[in-house]
């Protein structure tokens, strides 16, 4: 039966000892998880235990098999825009952290219009908008007319904000927001609470709930992830899937989507608690995308060029390209923000690498009727 909330959802976990699970994983658990055509929870977190590493490859050739079957040889390609850096949250590894000392911005509506005039000279009919979180400066109506603005530029506009209520969430898709991205950031509370110790963000449960206000919403795209780096990989993984899979049988009108992002310096000096390491990120992809066949799986720049490459032929289905983490960078040519960038192929060289890799590039596969 399905819970009242994620929250909800997450707590028959609560007892889950995640050190003696992995310790039994053997060889022959991973094996019969391979050939098992529907995974259960357990299952998926089989495939993320240290044995399963021994079975990589078998792993990424049954996990492009599952997304060639379901997204074909096709890439979604999107890129970001910053409009607003603001922020009243303390989160310790973020730029945008209240306290930094940054030249901080929020772009007017002749500035988001130049920006986006930019980006859409690249052929991108994909966007995704994204401020710090400060309802001082980038309150809702700000947001919202900018989506207005950015609809006369794209056929589909997602946000990635501070978490709404659900009746702002029904007001932006009104707007004509099709999608949102919510990152928990990290699922274990106790650790969330030293990670956000001041700021609207330390409420955990209140971003918990998040994308699933977004869904009653209506919203047609939820992306969720945590932020790799902040505890232990595994068991940010697993509660990820956990999260993705609950949205995705609960909300079956919803597309649901995982980004599975690296932690990147920045200037919050935040030294990283758990190395996740290339090995790690792929064993992480492919058991998500195995347990997940129909769920859409973004990749961003926070990852190499050769990184990404080679995760375009196993898994994702999202890729970004033209990347600028700095609010206006898209005009300004300014490359500082929130975090260091990996990649810094425009969208153009993006689609040759799809296309030398035997991909198709889809810059729209979204229009709204409003």
């Amino acid at each position: 039966m399905t819970t009242a909330s994620f929250l909800e959802e997450k707590q028959k976990y609560t007892q889950l000892d995640f050190k003696s699970f992995f310790a039994g994983i053997t060889s022959t658990d991973v094996l019969r998880v391979l050939n098992t055509p529907h995974l259960t929870r357990m299952d998926f977190l089989t495939l993320l235990a240290p044995a399963a590493q021994k079975h990589l490859e078998a792993m990424a050739r049954r996990s492009r098999e599952e997304t060639i079957k379901n997204f074909g040889y096709t890439m979604q390609l999107f890129t970001p825009m910053y409009i607003a850096d603001y922020c009243d949250n303390l989160c310790v590894y973020c730029g945008f952290n209240h306290n930094n000392n940054i030249n901080r911005r929020c772009l007017n509506m002749e500035e988001i219009k130049k920006e986006a005039a930019a980006i859409s000279q690249t052929g991108l009919k994909n966007i995704l908008v994204l401020t710090g979180e400060s309802k001082k400066y980038s309150p809702v109506n700000y947001i919202l007319s900018a989506v207005k603005v950015l609809r006369e530029y794209f056929d589909s506009v997602s946000i990635e904000v501070y978490s709404f209520s659900l009746e702002d969430y029904i007001r932006a898709v009104k707007a004509g927001v099709d999608g949102m991205t919510m990152f928990q950031e990290c699922y274990n509370k106790d650790i969330y609470k030293t990670l956000h110790p001041g700021g609207p963000k330390a409420n955990y449960e209140y971003r918990l709930d998040a994308p699933e206000r977004a869904c009653k919403a209506g919203m047609r795209n939820v992306n969720v992830g945590a932020l790799l780096g902040l505890n232990e990989w595994r068991e940010e993984a697993f509660f990820t899937g956990v999260h993705a899979d609950y949205l995705q049988h609960k909300y079956k009108e919803v597309e649901i989507a995982i980004s599975t992002p690296r932690i990147r310096p920045c200037s919050a000096g935040y030294a990283p608690k758990s190395i996740v390491n290339d090995i790690d990120l792929v064993q992480y992809i492919t058991a998500l995308r195995i347990f997940m066949p129909r769920a859409g799986i973004t990749l961003s720049t926070r990852e190499k060029p050769d990184m990404r490459n080679h995760l375009v032929k196993i898994g994702i289905t999202k890729i970004s390209g033209g990347v600028t983490v700095a609010v206006g960078g898209h005009t300004k040519g300014d490359d500082g923000g929130q975090f260091e960038i990996s990649d810094q192929r425009s969208i153009g060289q993006m689609a040759q690498m799809l296309y030398n890799e035997g991909y198709q590039p889809v810059y729209k596969d979204w229009q709204t009727l409003i």
